[in-house]
Formats: structure tokens, sequence, C-alpha cells
């Protein structure tokens, strides 16, 4: 039986071994899974940072798919994240709305999109291995008052994101040539065989 170390070196090397266009579509798909989940906590526990990152998100979405009108879009949210009080590296002078998982998912989504690097797409895989977030997971379908099972929350997002990558793997002769552009049918055809399940919870 596969660790969870086992697992998570597992998602680093077939992301390596991916497309940059590839790595871009999973980091979408982790973002927008986690997105979906801070968009459904109740009002008080949402974050407004994070909320006013679901159209940077959607424009990473339309540049992955093939739409390279997109770039421009993607490139001016980070731009004005990278110019605010959110962007520091310091938690204790700076506000850290940017680490909430979501947030952090949607940025380094972009940042694969934008740069293709491997471990943007990394670093969003692991926000969805949070503790916050496993929890959510671990406790989504249990019954009131049983014991959190965080370890196999956490090995069931790391086999989700594995089975991500088949998913993206078997579409990667479109995907290869999405930075310059895809035809329009073609895009759509991507959205629905691959935004859709990769959004899905389950």
């Amino acid at each position: 039986m596969d660790t969870w170390q086992d697992l998570i070196a597992l998602v680093k090397a077939r992301l390596e071994a991916a497309s940059p266009s590839e790595r871009g579509v999973f980091a979408a798909g982790v973002a927008e899974r986690l997105m979906i989940w801070h968009e459904a906590l109740p009002e008080d526990d949402q974050a407004a940072f994070t909320l006013g990152l679901r159209p940077l998100l959607n424009s990473v979405w339309e540049g992955v798919l093939g739409d390279p009108a997109a770039h421009t879009a993607v490139n001016r949210g980070l731009a004005e994240y990278m110019l605010s009080d959110y962007c520091n590296s310091d938690r204790l002078v700076g506000p850290d709305d940017a680490h909430e998982p979501a947030a952090a998912a949607t940025l380094n989504a972009a940042y694969a999109y934008l740069f293709g690097c491997t471990d943007f797409a990394v670093w969003a895989s692991g926000r969805a291995t949070d503790d916050q977030h496993l929890e959510y997971l671990a406790g989504a379908e249990l019954e009131e008052g049983d014991p959190l099972d965080t370890d196999k929350a956490l090995i069931d997002e790391l086999k989700r994101q594995l089975r991500d990558l088949d998913l993206i793997s078997a579409r990667s002769t479109e995907l290869r040539h999405a930075s310059f552009g895809l035809p329009i049918l073609t895009s759509v055809q991507l959205r629905v065989e691959l935004r859709t399940p990769l959004s899905s919870r389950g």
C-alpha cells in the first residue's frame, strides 16, 4: 500500500514529466476545487481576498484551455496582487490572506499557467493537503460524532490528483498547443472533458 509520502513523490514526479500546459490545467483543477469549497463556506468564514480571486481563476481556465487572450488578464491579476500589501513574506508584518488554501492555489495556478514551472503546480497540489481542507474532506461523509481520519483524507486527495493527471495526460496532444491558441470547438470540448471533471469533488 502506498504511503502518503510515496504518493506526494509520485505526484511531483508526474508533474515534472508533464508538459507546461498540462501542469497549468492540473493546478487550475486543484485551485477550482478549493475555490468551490471556499465559496460554499458560511459567509462569516469566507475571505474577501479569496473570493476576489475568482475572476483570476476563471481567466487561468480560459488560458490553459486555449484562449491566448487570457494571458493579459492573468498578468494583470498577478500584477495587482504583487503590488498589494497581500504580497508579503512575513505574516507578522502584512496580511496573511494570500496564504488561505484556495487563494494560494489560485495564485500558484496563475503562475503555473504563465511560466509552466513544476514548482508552481506542486505548490498548488500542496494547498489541497492543508490541514483545514483535509479536516473538511475527512468530515464530509461522517456522521456527527465520528472521528476524523485526516490521514485517509490526505491519501484520497493525492490519489485524486493522480487520477486528474491521468485524465489530463489523455488530452496531452491538444494541450501541447494551448498556449498558442486552440480552435473554439476544441476549447469547448476540453472545458467539458477537463474543467468539469477536474472541478468536481468526487
